[in-house]
Parts: C-alpha cells; structure tokens; sequence
C-alpha cells in the first residue's frame, strides 16, 4: 500500500485526524441535543463544578461572550445553574444540576465508545503510549494543559 506524501506530515495527519474525530463525535452527540463545545462545558463542571464563566473560558478556549450564550442555552434546558460566587459577589459559580449530570453520564458513554473504536487498533500500552505523547506534543507546542476543546477533559484522566 503506497502512502500519500502528505500522509508524511504530522501536522497534515492530525489536521486530518481533528477533522474526523470533531464530525464523528459532532454526530454522535446530536441525538442527545448538544455539541462537542456543551460537552466539554459538562465534563469541566462534572470534575469542578462551581467555576465562574470566566474560569471555564479558558480551558473550553472561548470567548466570553460566547461563554454567556453557552450558558444561557444549559440553563434553559435545566442542565446548569448561575449562583453567587462564594468568594467574588461580582460573579457567577456554574454548577451542574441532576439533569446535567445524567445528560453528560450518556455522552461520556458514547465519547467513551467511539475513543475505544478510534485507538481500537492499538493495545492498551500503546493507546497511553499514543495519548501520552500527543499530551508531550501538545504541552511541547505552548498550549496550557488547561486550554483543551473539553473532549479531552474526560479522556485524559482515563488513559
């Protein structure tokens, strides 16, 4: 089997690769009414919950005021809540409520699947083998560990 040249290049296989895995679990998170972005705002407040908007920008790597509209759509459907911030009265603490929790429980069953499907070529020391080194590649490349797209929220404590 030849290879394609591009095929060569990191930067054209993760390319690639962020395509594929940003429309898969884009499609696989639909029937349950939310997107990769509201996702990783569930998984960051299932594992800190109680984070003012303004924490959570960064590590979903979002604007503010998409931050607002974010919340906004979580809140209507009783997944999340505003309350006071303990420590700043200026702010607002996000916090998961049941709905929320039950709803990111069926999704990270689902990421789970298709994580499991997507390394499902690889054996269980070369999937942390794998994730460790985009982790290094990741970290190596300036990017806090806490800027992430929320998919890997979920995932990197699992591998």
């Amino acid at each position: 089997m030849k290879t394609q040249p591009l095929l060569g290049h990191p930067a054209c296989l993760l390319t690639r690769l962020d395509v594929h895995v940003q429309g898969q679990v884009t499609a696989l998170l639909a029937p349950l009414g939310i997107n990769p972005r509201q996702y990783g705002l569930l998984s960051l407040l299932g594992e800190r919950d109680g984070l003012s908007q303004h924490q959570l920008c960064g590590p979903l790597n979002i604007h503010r005021n998409v931050m607002v509209d974010l919340v906004d759509e979580l809140e209507q459907r009783g997944l999340v809540e505003r309350r006071r911030h303990p420590a700043d009265r200026r702010a607002h603490a996000l916090h998961l409520l049941p709905a929320g929790r039950q709803l990111h429980a069926e999704a990270e069953v689902l990421v789970d699947r298709f994580e499991a499907k997507l390394l499902g070529g690889l054996d269980v020391d070369e999937a942390a083998t794998f994730v460790a080194l985009l982790q290094r590649v990741y970290a190596d490349a300036g990017l806090d560990g806490d800027h992430d797209t929320g998919l890997a929220a979920g995932a990197s404590g699992r591998r």
